[in-house]
């Protein structure tokens, strides 16, 4: 694949809901096109590209896999396409954002039987936002219910209108057996094994046909001066100058155009091959934004430029290391080429580049503008870096990332795990961006955050196999609060002599509520000379040292004020620490005394959902302990509720979230204050802290 030139160039991401059959049609297209020698199935572990152990168990696709594939159409035109697989589950959406920014078309994969999900939904919305161009290939044609014309009617109505069938299926179901291409009116016929022939339109399916060419038609020759004028007066446009206009508004996201077929009987894979290097865009069309000094600007795929390559994803390997998947953006990459980090200035050296097949490594000499490969070891160049000649001051633009809902603590399984923990988590956040990992000094737990539980799983598996780290995983403790009960006046005293230089210190405390985030509010109200002013410092300090020290229930304290408003010394025996000791001493008697509140942290929680969950959901927060602060309506129509909810009923709510609205519904939480705790729950909160303390 040296001499691929830019123009051939199909960089194709294969999206839609997860189980629509996107693997199953990469598979497809690798077996036609003789890039396999076998046809790869998902459900018996056969897939080159669902290769990951974690994927193989599931049998569902996990992360992004990269397949070349040379491809040469009926017409004897021929291309390399680089296929960009991915996820459907909801918790990987930022593996199919990565796809998509080094994709020049999507094809959207539809299930025949399930029809328009709420996957399919998503990506098309977030194509939309990225201006990506697009074709939809309904698959699964020979299942049982399936339905094309059904499904046709769902993705216009949930998707849009500029959506034109350029395929129409000849008998449906068990009955499969082709596809009528409406823009050349000829039939694909394909027998048991796979083998097509050409016929002409059967009688059945002729006259849906015929309104589907013209309505075609008309719509491609409505964006061309010249083939629309012809048209209006009678003179049709042969099919070959149609295609041709169909490719300019298909790369100009103006038409979608809609195919159907079967991965697992094949028909119609061929066609969805020949369409994409026949009307696909090629990297040369669009060129790329970067931002220069801060200001967007665009960069043509030109392969005598200067280089410039994009670092969009890297892997860990447990053979060869870290391996870095490059999009090359500008200019021709050759092996061993020495480029710099826009970012950091750091050299690298692109040696031994490669592209991918699945896990096959395929060497090439060069890459040129447009064309997908990869390197090993590139020491400091992470995902999403760009590399280019020194002194060029280039940038990414800075994309949206999911709002990641599901956090766990994790510990070490034994002392050979704790030594390795935190390298390999810093390396598997490398290779998912998507995972976050911190520290909570207050608990002391490693946390790592994830978009659901399924990409946390997946991540804990990877952990384990990848990098040899063992753990166990319990849930994040809540930053519980206390607070004083009600005003009280108390004494604090420290008096020991055992001889020689003793200590005594007395203060006198009136400890009271503060209002809610106020922290600690301490007043000096001293008069006289009953505590020097040398040692008041002191007395702050031991009131802080109480905080700390939690008060009843085991909780850290907060919103105190505390006033000091008299005291004793001794010329001698008094000091900072006799000062600082008894103020401390001071406060625990006074929560002895008055009692004291649990304070839980509370978020503001902004959920969007479709309309038709909105009161689901509100029964669902109200359920949490929520309290709706505002409802209203989206720029899309969705229904947004503002809500104030306990941050230990947030636990889980991604999923829950998830469920209760087929996956349509998203949310985003930060804390904003503290509330009490209900009496009935305070007896928990100290036995699950307690015990974590």
């Amino acid at each position: 694949m040296d001499d691929v030139v830019t123009s051939a160039i199909r960089n194709v991401v294969l999206v839609g809901h997860a189980g629509s059959g996107k693997t199953s049609l990469a598979e497809a297209l690798l077996f036609r096109a003789g890039a396999t020698a076998r046809l790869g199935r998902v459900d018996d572990g056969t897939s080159l590209l669902d290769a990951d152990p974690e994927e193989t168990r599931r049998h569902q696709t996990l992360s992004l896999a990269l397949a070349a594939v040379p491809w040469t159409t009926a017409n004897g035109e021929t291309c390399k396409i680089n296929l960009l697989d991915t996820p459907g589950h909801d918790d990987f959406t930022q593996v199919v954002d990565t796809a998509l920014e080094v994709a020049d078309l999507a094809v959207v994969v539809v299930s025949a039987v399930e029809g328009v999900q709420a996957g399919d939904e998503r990506v098309w919305a977030r194509c939309r936002e990225l201006g990506l161009a697009r074709m939809i290939f309904v698959t699964k044609e020979d299942k049982p219910s399936a339905d094309f014309e059904s499904v046709l009617a769902d993705l216009r109505a949930r998707l849009g209108e500029r959506l034109f069938p350029l395929e129409l299926p000849i008998g449906e179901q068990q009955d499969f057996r082709g596809v009528a291409d409406v823009l050349f009116d000829i039939a694909h016929l394909y027998d048991a094994e796979g083998h097509e022939t050409t016929a002409p339109v059967p009688a059945d399916v002729e006259e849906i046909e015929r309104i589907r060419h013209e309505e075609l038609v008309e719509e491609v020759v409505s964006g061309d001066d010249d083939q629309l004028e012809r048209y209006l007066s009678g003179d049709e446009p042969a099919p070959a100058d149609v295609e041709r206009t169909l490719r300019r508004a298909v790369g100009a996201s103006a038409i979608f155009p809609v195919l159907v077929g079967s991965a697992t009987t094949g028909a119609g894979v061929d066609r969805l091959g020949d369409f994409i290097c026949e009307i696909g865009p090629s990297p040369d069309m669009h060129p790329t934004e970067v931002l220069v000094g801060g200001e967007p600007t665009a960069v043509p795929a030109d392969p005598g430029g200067e280089p410039l390559v994009h670092v969009f994803r890297t892997v860990a390997d447990q053979f060869v290391g870290q391996i870095s998947l490059l999009k090359v953006l500008s200019g021709t990459v050759r092996g061993d080429e020495r480029l710099t980090n826009t970012s950091t200035g750091a050299d690298e050296r692109l040696h031994g580049l490669f592209t991918l097949r699945g896990r096959e490594h395929l060497d090439v000499r060069s890459v040129v503008a447009g064309d997908l490969a990869a390197v090993a070891k590139l020491g400091d160049s992470p995902t999403r870096t760009l590399l280019a000649r020194p002194g060029r001051p280039v940038a990414l633009p800075a994309r949206p990332t999911p709002e990641a809902g599901y956090t766990l603590g994790v510990r070490p399984l034994t002392q050979s795990d704790d030594d390795k923990l935190t390298d390999a988590l810093r390396r598997l956040a490398a290779e998912d961006p998507a995972l976050t990992v911190t520290q909570d000094e207050e608990s002391g737990q490693t946390l790592l955050t994830a978009v659901g539980d399924t990409h946390l799983a997946v991540a804990l598996e990877r952990l384990e196999r990848k990098f040899g780290v063992r753990v166990e995983t319990e849930d994040v403790k809540v930053a519980y609060r206390e607070t004083i009960a009600g005003p009280v006046e108390v004494e604090g005293k420290l008096k020991k002599q055992s001889g020689g230089h003793g200590q005594f210190a007395v203060v006198r405390l009136v400890v009271s509520p503060a209002e809610r985030g106020t922290g600690l509010v301490f007043i000096d109200s001293i008069v006289g000379g009953a505590i020097p002013r040398n040692y008041l410092p002191a007395v702050e300090h031991g009131v802080q040292d109480a905080l700390l020290a939690g008060g009843p229930n085991g909780h850290r304290l907060t919103d105190l004020r505390v006033e000091c408003v008299d005291g004793k010394y001794h010329s001698v025996d008094s000091s900072d620490m006799a000062f600082r000791t008894a103020a401390g001493l001071g406060v625990a008697q006074a929560l002895q005394q008055a009692g004291s509140l649990v304070l839980e942290p509370v978020s503001a929680v902004t959920v969007t959902v479709p309309v038709a969950s909105q009161g689901d959901v509100l029964a669902d927060l109200a359920g949490r302990r929520g309290r709706v602060v505002d409802t209203g309506t989206g720029a899309d129509g969705e229904g947004v509720i503002e809500a104030h909810v306990p941050t230990a009923e947030l636990r889980r709510y991604a999923i829950d979230l998830r469920a209760l609205t087929g996956g349509r519904g998203t949310y985003r939480a930060v804390h904003d204050h503290y509330d009490p705790v209900p009496a009935h729950l305070t007896a928990a909160t100290r036995t699950t802290v307690g015990a974590a303390r």
